[in-house]
Formats: C-alpha cells, sequence, structure tokens
C-alpha cells in the first residue's frame, strides 16, 4: 500500500519512541494514541508494544505516555476495530512527530507455525512518523495508527521473515473510508482501492467483509483480487467524501 497524506511523511528509525512537538502555546493538551491494522492474510502478527513518548524538537518537554504495553496480535483490530495504546497530557503546540517504542517479543505466524522476529531487525525497526497538528490547550485529541501488516513483513525465505514496520497516520476528519462484501462469502480477497494512481489495500476477513479506512476525498476504482479460481473484479467511480464511509455492498466473484 502506498499512501501520500499532506504533511505525513512516515519512515524507520531505531526503537527510540517520542512525539516531537513545537510548543507555541502555554498550557497542555490531552493527547490519545490508537491503534488499527491493515489486515493480511496471515494467522496472527504479534506485536510488543513497550512506550510512547512525546518531546519538543529540542527535547526541553518530554512527556512518557501511560502506554497499555503488551503483546498485541494486530490481526485482531482490522477492519474498522482499533485499540488504545497510549494516554497523557503534552505540552500544547504544533505536534511534528511521533514515535512507539517495541520490545522482542514479535511474531508472525503462517499456516500455524510461529515464526519469531530476530531481536536485532525489532530494534532496528522501531517506529517514527512526522506530522504536522496543532493542540490547542485545555482540547483533547485522539492519533490513529494504522500499522499496515502487508507491507510490514519482509519475507526472506520459506521460513524466515523480518519485520519492518510501516505505520501511516488516519485522521477520520480528513479522509473517507471504503467498505463491502465480497460473495462467495468466505473467499479470500485482496481489495485495492486506487485514485490518481495511489493505491490502498486492504484483505477479507472469515466473512467476506472489508473496509478501506484513511482515504482521501476522490473517486476510487476498487479491485477485488481473489483466490484461484475465482477472476478479479472491479467497481469503478465509487466517490469517497471527507468523514463518511461509501459502502460497494456485495461483490459477486
Amino acid at each position: 500500500m502506498r499512501a501520500v497524506f499532506v504533511g505525513l511523511i512516515i519512515y524507520l528509525m531505531c526503537s527510540c519512541s517520542k512525539v516531537k512537538f513545537v510548543s507555541i502555546f502555554p498550557g497542555t493538551s490531552h493527547l490519545s494514541v490508537r491503534m488499527t491494522d491493515t489486515p493480511a492474510n496471515f494467522k496472527a502478527l504479534m506485536i510488543d508494544l513497550q512506550g510512547v513518548q512525546v518531546a519538543d524538537s529540542d527535547t526541553v518537554h518530554e512527556v512518557v505516555l501511560t502506554a497499555n504495553k503488551g503483546v498485541y496480535n494486530l490481526l485482531n483490530f482490522s477492519n474498522g476495530l482499533d485499540t488504545l495504546i497510549a494516554t497523557g497530557d503534552v505540552q500544547s503546540g504544533l505536534v511534528s512527530e511521533i514515535q512507539l517504542i517495541l520490545g522482542t517479543d514479535n511474531s508472525l505466524t503462517v499456516d500455524s507455525v510461529v515464526h519469531p522476529f530476530s531481536a536485532s531487525n525489532v530494534v532496528q525497526s522501531g517506529l517514527k512518523l512526522k506530522i504536522h497538528q496543532v493542540f490547542q490547550p485545555g482540547n483533547s485529541y485522539t492519533l490513529l495508527l494504522d500499522f499496515d501488516a502487508i507491507q510490514s513483513i519482509v519475507v526472506l525465505d520459506s521460513i524466515n521473515y523480518q519485520l519492518n514496520p510501516v505505520l501511516r497516520l488516519v485522521d477520520p476528519t480528513l479522509t473517507g473510508s471504503i467498505k463491502g462484501i465480497i460473495a462467495p462469502i468466505g473467499t479470500y480477497a485482496a481489495i485495492t482501492a486506487t485514485s490518481n494512481g495511489v493505491n490502498y489495500s486492504s484483505v477479507t476477513n472469515s466473512k467476506g467483509q472489508f473496509l478501506i479506512a484513511g482515504l482521501p476525498p476522490g473517486t476510487y476504482d476498487v479491485t477485488v483480487i481473489p483466490a484461484l479460481p475465482f477472476l478479479p473484479v472491479t467497481v469503478t467511480g465509487k466517490i469517497v467524501t471527507l468523514g463518511f464511509t461509501t459502502n460497494i455492498e456485495t461483490v459477486q466473484l
């Protein structure tokens, strides 16, 4: 999945985790950080979350948020579901950066076989997101982080996998969504929504349902790529508007 958001640059770094902001207002703002997942055709993707921090660009103000530490199966938070991973009060101002801290207990389950990621890979794959959002004093804000399970897994060979976490920021007030269901129900399929040459992807759940969130307003072609013997189907001209979910109903394979 390749997504471009205004003011958002995504890249990887070592596993120090903070949010950087430039203070332009006195006072504090309350911040909640939630995490969702763009699903993939795996049995489980376990991520060891150990913390979230915030700091200004000069690290003059540094706040460790209250994190819900633990090992999360990201595939439990897909197709519209999310979970709260951290909360806390931060210095009001222009937020420019957020980072997460990962531990070493990370693994991928494929065909009922658990494949641990090496500790060195996890340490080197800490996450850093650049954003641009003004936090007004006394207000509460929520950041929703979309963990792209498909893009985050590098297949080295038939038994070895590497974790290279890929995140994007989803702002429901600035984006919309597309959802639907495929038939026959239970058929696995990859779903891609395309607008102006940019692709956003997801997969169906066990009920044949899918939801692609964080879509900028525009007109999209939605392509369903099912497992054989079914053939791909494309639904064209679906309009996405701010804050709304476009339902394309049932796509018959």
